[in-house]
């Protein structure tokens, strides 16, 4: 032999650069797949933070409500900025996003008379968590989208 190469050698560095693709390819998917959870479960924490601190103003401003007669607000600008009293009123501190939807725009429940009672998510995605949640919230458990998760007053549980 003259210092050639078999042929032997040429196709024994072609299947291990296809095999090393293979792991790589395989290995990236399941960092992707593990990454996607984490993020999913963090927007899921943000999710219940979010609905919950537009639940706590509304029913802030419910319960606030001058005079004797108590009302829901007729949009968000209100819960920032309540102009129905001497002095200026925040029920919550800034415009929260819902973090489900790539527009952020919350699912809005209104009362009879056409008021802000509630907010829930407009996505579809089913949700990771199925239970444990806090008392608050137990009707959550086992839902099988997020746009179920209805952060609404309910006056009558107050009681």
């Amino acid at each position: 032999m003259n210092g050639e190469k078999g042929n032997g050698e040429k196709g024994f560095t072609y299947i291990f650069a296809l095999v090393l693709i293979f792991v790589t390819s395989a290995s990236m998917m399941s960092v992707h797949k593990q990454w996607s959870t984490i993020m999913k479960r963090e927007h899921e924490i943000e999710l219940l933070y979010r609905g919950n601190q537009i639940l706590t103003a509304i029913e802030s401003f419910y319960n606030n409500s001058p005079g004797g007669s108590k009302s829901y607000p007729q949009n968000f600008k209100v819960l920032l900025k309540d102009n129905r009293f001497p002095n200026l009123k925040r029920h919550l501190r800034k415009h929260y996003k819902d973090p489900m939807t790539r527009d952020g725009n919350w699912g809005v429940i209104y009362d009879g008379k056409g008021r802000i009672k509630g907010v829930f998510s407009k996505s579809f995605a089913p949700p990771l968590k199925q239970g444990g949640f806090p008392e608050k919230f137990e009707s959550f458990e086992k839902k099988k989208k997020y746009n179920q998760w209805k952060f609404v007053h309910d006056p009558v549980k107050e009681t």
